[in-house]
């Protein structure tokens, strides 16, 4: 079953100082927090906050070819997760056929929303993403440590919208 997600915000996470795309579903409580690159991050938050440069950017460069080529968009897909990385599918049409491609759904979100085409996730990605969150171990064991196994404890998906890139 395929969930359609709305791009929530961008965070940071303070540990290790990435950031993280917060993905949270149309209808329904579902959140999925993927962390990505700065520079995916930079062209996310360009297109959510209607940013224009000069020149075009690597992902609006891209949806210009796509344009005049007259490819269409229909949606973008967060279809897996294996070892700790996501991937996402992007699918298109051109030609009257249909077609799609891999993508890392930094790149894949950054390009629907130019595309203004839906994101989805699949069911599978969110029981995986909730396997990764049993019980955290601290590495650090020292009461510093200790205290940041605590908060990130007690963190829920609505913090994550809480703080802006």
């Amino acid at each position: 079953m395929l969930h359609e997600m709305k791009v929530s915000g961008l965070t940071v996470d303070q540990v290790s100082n990435s950031p993280i795309v917060i993905l949270k579903s149309v209808q329904g409580d579902h959140a999925l927090p993927i962390w990505i690159g700065i520079l995916e991050a930079t062209a996310i938050a360009t297109e959510l906050e209607n940013v224009r440069f000069a020149r075009p950017m690597t992902h609006d460069l891209f949806k210009n070819f796509i344009d005049m080529l007259k490819i269409n968009i229909s949606k973008v897909e967060v279809c897996d997760l294996k070892d700790n990385t996501f991937f996402a599918r992007i699918y298109f049409s051109f030609d009257n056929q249909s077609y799609n491609m891999d993508a890392r759904p930094s790149d894949a979100i950054a390009l629907a929303l130019r595309a203004g085409c839906p994101i989805f996730v699949d069911d599978k990605v969110l029981q995986k993403s909730k396997q990764l969150d049993g019980e955290p171990e601290a590495f650090d064991k020292s009461e510093q440590g200790l205290k940041w196994k605590e908060y990130l404890e007690k963190l829920s998906p609505e913090d994550f919208g809480k703080y802006k890139m």
